[in-house]
């Protein structure tokens, strides 16, 4: 049996993608270098940054075909989140709201990936 454990997204930049991502994550990223930036969240979760045009095979999608959801505590929590990256310049794709599965926000990155921070209802 395995769990998945690592995350990496195809980006044009690692190391302004790796500037953009401390900002958000209040963390510096472990490892950055020209092609790929490396964070290793509270979790445990490995969150990589790899230039779109040093993967091999060649990936052909771009941003904001997925998400990278970020589940937090309560809706006072979505909302701070939202407030301080709206504040920060962070590109807003959907104000926060309430959905079937609970209250959501989502942002994009400097690639258009997208990143929806939520609580589920009733958590």
């Amino acid at each position: 049996m395995f769990s998945p454990d690592y995350v990496l997204l195809y980006v044009e930049d690692p190391i302004a993608s790796a500037a953009f991502y401390a900002g958000l994550l209040g963390q510096q990223p472990v490892d950055t270098a020209p092609t790929f930036s490396l964070f290793i969240l509270e979790n445990g979760l490995k969150f990589g940054l790899w230039a779109r045009s040093s993967v091999l095979p060649l990936a052909l999608g771009a941003g904001g075909g997925a998400e990278l959801c970020l589940h937090v505590a309560d809706r006072a929590t979505v909302d701070r989140l939202h407030g301080q990256w709206a504040e920060q310049g962070v590109a807003i794709a959907q104000r926060p709201v309430a959905l079937d599965f609970g209250y959501t926000f989502v942002a994009l990155d400097r690639d258009g990936h997208r990143l929806r921070v939520f609580v589920r209802e009733g958590d």
